[in-house]
């Protein structure tokens, strides 16, 4: 295989030759790929590995994405979605109310529910396990992605279960998979500045650990843009890579841009276009193991989305609906795309739309 590089540097060229040859990547090597201002080789390395690993295509999935509640007990710097109990805006919705929500906006072809929600402190932990079970009975055939790592936790603390039995009592409910939330920046020192009062770095990535035993495949994420260092991204990542190392049970890796607080928040409250396709292609390049990278439009815009296929992403998420926990900062990307929208979006990148379910097994291409 032979490479154009565009950067004569002798650093940047010994880690195009370890990508060239399929050598994993050091801690070194990622900060020093967040270093340089030559984005094009990055991406055009991260380009290699994805199409080494997915070919031309790029995957997508017809699903909803669903919140009970709002109310929660964490405090989290970052977050806008949070409320009190009793505060102006707080809900937390029953059952029966969320089956009426989802039948308004329901259609045959959606695959997939995307349950987030905050850390109720005022419900049991029967009131989320029923959630999911009503929402089974209802839609058997639709696959229910519901619960962070740190909403796992929650539970945990709540009910008095372990980890691996709360899991498995909401896996006899019917739950499938777990989205890969919460996990912010895996390092305590970022935790503890940004005020993450959920579960603790080595608690998020051990409710996975536990999935993965169980036999469930989950999902992983950074949320990136505000006052970690570049070297705590990547530890970030080599966390990520070697739980997977071990049991092969993530799906793919999300990088999230974090949002403002307000929708008219200055150019200067946004991360960087150049930061987030740089972060897509470095995930793309560290992440050796996980099969796709996922270019969230909520978050990047759909516009960077696009062009995020060139820079490693093999998936462009899914239709969502209505998405609301980014909105509920600022945003500004659609609350959702259709699938029509998501298959112009592919191809005007020059990728093949794939139509997938939850697992990424295929059900069409366009």
């Amino acid at each position: 295989m032979s490479m154009l590089i565009t950067n004569p540097d002798k650093r940047m060229a010994e880690i195009a030759e370890k990508v060239e040859h399929g050598e994993r990547l050091s801690l070194e090597d990622g900060v020093y790929l967040y270093q340089s201002d030559d984005l094009l080789t990055i991406g055009q390395l991260a380009n290699v590995v994805n199409t080494r690993l997915n070919g031309n295509k790029v995957y997508f999935v017809q699903n909803m994405s669903l919140y009970f509640t709002n109310v929660c007990e964490e405090h989290c710097a970052f977050c806008h979605f949070r409320r009190d109990e009793g505060e102006e805006g707080a809900y937390t919705l029953t059952p029966e109310q969320m089956l009426e929500f989802v039948q308004e906006h329901y259609h045959p072809e959606i695959r997939e529910f995307h349950i987030s929600q905050g850390h109720n402190p005022h419900k049991p932990f029967e009131y989320y396990v029923d959630g999911i079970r009503q929402l089974k009975k209802a839609y058997p055939n639709v696959t229910i992605k519901a619960h962070t790592a740190a909403e796992i936790e929650f539970f945990s603390r709540i009910s008095g279960l372990s980890f691996r039995d709360v899991l498995k009592t909401l896996m006899d409910a019917g739950l499938s998979t777990l989205p890969g939330g919460g996990a912010e920046i895996l390092t305590e020192r970022y935790r503890n500045k940004m005020r993450v009062e959920k579960a603790s770095s080595e608690e998020w990535l051990d409710v996975h650990r536990n999935a993965h035993q169980l036999g469930m495949k989950t999902h992983a994420t950074m949320l990136y843009g505000s006052i970690e260092t570049m070297e705590e991204r990547i530890r970030h990542m080599m966390l990520l890579r070697e739980l997977q190392d071990e049991t092969q049970g993530f799906l793919v890796f999300i990088p999230n841009s974090i949002q403002p607080a307000s929708k008219t928040a200055g150019i200067k409250r946004r991360v960087p276009a150049f930061d987030e396709l740089k972060t897509m292609a470095i995930s793309r390049l560290m992440l050796d193991n996980f099969p796709h990278v996922k270019a969230y439009f909520i978050n990047i815009g759909v516009k960077l989305t696009q062009l995020s296929f060139a820079f490693g992403a093999s998936d462009a998420h899914g239709t969502i609906v209505k998405e609301r926990i980014s909105h509920a900062a600022g945003a500004l990307s659609p609350e959702g795309l259709t699938r029509d929208e998501l298959v112009w979006l592919i191809k005007g990148a020059g990728r093949v739309p794939v139509e997938r379910d939850t697992f990424y097994n295929e059900i069409k291409v366009y």
